[in-house]
């Protein structure tokens, strides 16, 4: 559910050096202790209220 809409418009040229370092060691600690409160609690609002309007301006920035 992060991943999806989050990887489609981000991973194009940020994935490669981004994920490698980040989402190996980030992912690790960050979502196994805080994927509960941290994506469940604030994916909604966070996700759908932003993705929208954020995903949408900066890919046609690009």
């Amino acid at each position: 559910m992060f991943l999806h809409g989050w990887m489609d418009g981000w991973t194009d040229g940020r994935t490669d050096g981004w994920t490698d370092g980040r989402m190996d060691g980030w992912t690790d600690g960050r979502m196994d202790g805080r994927t509960d409160g941290w994506m469940d609690g604030r994916t909604d609002g966070w996700m759908d209220g932003r993705m929208d309007g954020w995903m949408d301006e900066n890919s046609h920035s690009y």
